[in-house]
């Protein structure tokens, strides 16, 4: 918002200014000449400075203050329209439900591993009897239990890896190590931390998930369709042998 008063006192300042300076320098080189300053020149000295510097000062003063707010304003739009791409460029790479990355996303990072030479485990989760929970709890029963393993998730590859949403009650997550018996540690952690996860449902029910896991050995430069497929098959294994199961 505009202060007309501090621009009108900042325009009479520099009128007081000028005029001061004026009286100054005519005083000092108008006897110089030969001439004397009073009547109507001494007027003319007093007048002038004021009435051209009062309004050309607050016209100036006005305008740097509009520029002011308007270049404010732009870094506001600016600062805006940043955040509003981040956010889109976040929301665009990752699943909205459950937090981590959508399967585009996660499937890209894997072909970017495998170029990149990185060594590690792929995981393919698959919670236990999902189906049965949305049947009898609700699907809003469902959407918490994804959000919960959606943070679990982030929060254990947050150092070492990334995961990912591949559909439905299906995650993968990716383990940047060459380590096996720290990756099948890894997944332990994951079956386990989903184990003991308990939701609570809107009938005050308290609902339990589990999860079953496959783990495969991706080397350098592994091939993905390969790898996810093992991963995948290795999964079921474990649904076929009892659930809540690795098989690595």
């Amino acid at each position: 918002m505009i202060n007309y008063w501090r621009i009108l006192f900042k325009a009479l300042a520099t009128g007081a200014l000028a005029l001061i300076f004026t009286l100054i320098i005519t005083s000092i080189f108008v006897p110089m000449m030969g001439g004397q300053l009073a009547g109507a020149g001494l007027i003319m000295t007093i007048v002038c400075p004021l009435v051209t510097a009062i309004p050309m000062s607050a016209l100036h003063y006005l305008n740097t203050e509009r520029l002011r707010i308007a270049r404010n304003k732009a870094l506001e739009i600016q600062e805006e329209l940043e955040k509003a791409n981040a956010l889109l460029i976040k929301h665009s790479r990752e699943d909205s439900l459950t937090g981590v990355l959508n399967r585009s996303t996660f499937f890209d990072k894997l072909i970017t591993a495998s170029n990149s030479q990185q060594t590690g485990g792929l995981l393919f989760i698959d919670l236990d009897h999902f189906k049965t929970i949305n049947d009898t709890y609700g699907h809003a029963t469902g959407d918490a239990a994804l959000r919960r393993i959606g943070a679990l998730l982030n929060r254990l590859s947050l150092r070492n890896g990334f995961a990912g949403r591949l559909g439905g009650e299906e995650f993968g997550v990716f383990i940047n190590s060459a380590d096996v018996s720290f990756i099948y540690q890894y997944a332990e952690n994951i079956r386990r931390e989903i184990s003991i996860l308990r939701i609570v449902a809107s009938d005050n029910k308290t609902v339990s998930i589990t999860a079953s896991i496959g783990v495969t050995l991706c080397e350098a430069g592994f091939n993905l369709d390969q790898s996810l497929l093992e991963a995948d098959e290795k999964m079921y294994i474990a649904k076929r042998q009892g659930r809540n199961l690795i098989i690595a």
